[in-house]
């Protein structure tokens, strides 16, 4: 379970700092889609951030159980 809680940890960490990254220029981050706004790139990174983060959570509560 450490394991799945380290990785959830990194793909949360991974998807800010893309998130970042496509805020100061989306067509790098957002390269394979037709329209490449910073509105995009909070719903897809953002998005994947703050699944990831939230899940990194609940696996840590469940193991405290």
């Amino acid at each position: 379970m450490d394991f799945i809680r380290r990785f959830l940890l990194y793909v949360s960490v991974t998807a800010l700092l893309c998130l970042l990254i496509g805020l100061y220029k989306p067509w790098v981050m957002l390269w394979w889609e037709d329209i490449q706004n910073r509105k995009k790139v909070i719903q897809v990174y953002g998005t994947a951030a703050l699944i990831s983060y939230v899940l990194y959570w609940a696996v840590l509560l469940i193991l405290a159980l």
